[in-house]
């Protein structure tokens, strides 16, 4: 088995998915996961590659959010889209990071992610609260490369 499947287990993995359609019912913002072995690039740019290979540039208010998991590099980043760039301060992910790093440190790879979302979640609501109009522009489903 590879690092990334023995990362997460099929009901953890659900359990983030279960995660993600939570957080959304509160915030207009789209949430991703992508989880990989490796990457040459550092991980913020890994990340910024990924978010546009699964083309989350283009929900309507540009408030896609990704979280980026290298397994083997022990590699973690979390990038939004310019629409939240655009109203939030530079510091604003730090606690998401914080949280999912803590738990990633104690082995509890699903919990990190879980606990991140939710704070995700809560967060992109002050800036993008869900409309009544919103539909679920990107997929929920953890991405793998």
């Amino acid at each position: 088995m590879s690092k990334t499947e023995d990362f997460l287990t099929a009901s953890e993995e659900q359990e983030i998915v279960q995660a993600i359609v939570e957080a959304e019912k509160d915030t207009s913002g789209e949430i991703r996961v992508h989880i990989e072995e490796h990457s040459e690039k550092p991980p913020l740019e890994r990340a910024q590659e990924v978010f546009f290979t699964l083309n989350m540039q283009n929900t309507k208010d540009r408030n896609g959010v990704l979280f980026y998991v290298g397994v083997a590099d022990k590699h973690f980043a979390i990038i939004g889209d310019e629409g939240i760039n655009k109203v939030v301060d530079a510091n604003f992910w730090n606690s998401t990071k914080d949280i999912v790093i803590d738990n990633f440190k104690n082995k509890n790879n699903k919990d990190g992610l879980v606990n991140g979302i939710r704070e995700a979640g809560k967060r992109l609501k002050e800036f993008f609260p869900y409309q009544s109009d919103d539909i679920d522009e990107l997929s929920n489903e953890i991405s793998k490369g």
